[in-house]
């Protein structure tokens, strides 16, 4: 409600001044510098989509993987839930990236969504919030309407908002994304190019010069490589998919790049792999074909190594 929306103000500032101490832009503008004489750092992010052991037994692994914290969606968790990560980030120390999935059919419904769903992902604190926006079929009127609604609450709130580049949601393919990135300058985007090659039935390198724009307007990364007939290989460790992981790399550095130019003192990802049917399964059996903590995990060291092996390459 209006009123709801409205009696947030005192928490709102709270987590401006939170916001105003990361490594992100704030209300579009301007960067934290970063250091001197540290490279830019990478922060890595566990989603729980697909964690089905305890949460007690797998923070604790989490952390000596090197997340910095957690990624996910109180949408998709029960009160209990809720309640209960609301006491195991700081329990941890782990940071958290809040998600949000708008829901409805007109703007005004996934508007209504949005609200909803930042006000019950402040208490959390979120470093950044990565938001499912809208429908593909959305007209460009449309799309215009919600993004300028939600950049001015990103604006309000102080908290740096990526809006996915995701299938059957607005930035679901490459062309579509230019022009509005082009049309809002303050646009962020969490770039997650997996749909885009799923879309596009291609490794996109023929897309450069939007690769380009996206990189300069990326907040967060999720991290996962997908191939042109699905936005997740069977086990990104297979010497079959190279060629597609050689590719998403290319496409991170660029964003690296950017941010660095930018001084940012730390980029995020998340390697958000998935349980069926992201993770596909042998027929008849329902048995998965790898072992999804384990990809995710073996992505996670991957990501970093190439991460700081390419940050390392720049003279302060």
């Amino acid at each position: 409600t209006q009123s709801t929306w409205g009696g947030r103000i005192m928490m709102l500032r709270v987590v401006r001044a939170v916001a105003s101490r990361n490594a992100f832009p704030i209300n579009g503008r301007g960067y934290a510098s970063a250091s001197s004489n540290r490279p830019m750092e990478v922060k890595l992010f566990r989603a729980l989509w697909g964690v089905t052991e305890d949460w007690q037994s797998c923070f604790p692994r989490f952390k000596g993987c090197g997340f910095s914290g957690i990624e996910q969606g109180l949408f998709f968790l029960s009160s209990a839930e809720k309640e209960r990560l609301k006491v195991m980030l700081p329990a941890f120390q782990m940071e958290y990236i809040a998600m949000i999935f708008t829901t409805g059919n007109t703007v005004q419904e996934h508007m209504k969504s949005l609200k909803d769903q930042i006000n019950e992902c402040l208490p959390y604190k979120p470093l950044l919030i990565n938001v499912h926006s809208g429908k593909d079929s959305w007209s460009r009127a449309d799309s215009k309407q919600y993004l300028t609604e939600a950049l001015a609450i990103e604006k309000n709130i102080g908290i740096p908002m990526g809006h996915e580049t995701h299938r059957g949601r607005i930035f679901y393919n490459p062309w579509t994304t230019r022009a509005l990135l082009e049309e809002f300058p303050d646009l962020k985007l969490t770039c997650d190019y997996s749909h885009w090659v799923t879309v596009c039935e291609r490794l996109i390198d023929t897309e450069m010069d939007i690769l380009k724009l996206c990189a300069e307007r990326a907040l967060h990364i999720h991290a996962r490589i997908g191939y042109d007939q699905g936005p997740q290989v069977a086990d990104p460790r297979a010497k079959e998919f190279q060629p597609a992981l050689e590719a998403f790399d290319r496409w991170w550095k660029m964003i690296w790049d950017a941010q660095v130019k930018k001084g940012w003192s730390s980029s995020t990802a998340t390697p958000e792999y998935g349980p069926h049917p992201y993770l596909q399964h042998l027929p008849y059996t329902n048995v998965p074909i790898a072992n999804l903590s384990d990809i995710v995990e073996h992505e996670a060291a991957r990501y970093r190594d190439v991460f700081n092996a390419h940050v390392r390459t720049y003279k302060k």
